[in-house]
């Protein structure tokens, strides 16, 4: 089964090249964000959208041509 992946934009500046990713897990798929800073650690709990969600890993962004590092979370 395909999930539904969508890109929110957070950046202040709207750079490609600086800060992280963060896909965020929701019952209705994955979504990808950009958000300025370091990725948060892999353990890291914090809320979105009621849900409780934890970083597992940090790998390399999934956009192409992207070197950001990108967080990947699940629900906790």
């Amino acid at each position: 089964m395909r999930r539904a992946v969508s890109i929110e934009t957070v950046s202040e500046n709207g750079t490609a090249s600086a800060g992280h990713v963060l896909f965020v897990w929701s019952p209705a798929g994955y979504s990808l964000r950009e958000l300025p800073g370091e990725p948060p650690a892999v353990g890291h709990v914090f809320e979105d959208d009621g849900r409780s969600l934890v970083v597992t890993k940090i790998g390399s962004s999934p956009l192409p041509g992207d070197r950001r590092p990108c967080a990947f979370s699940v629900g906790a």
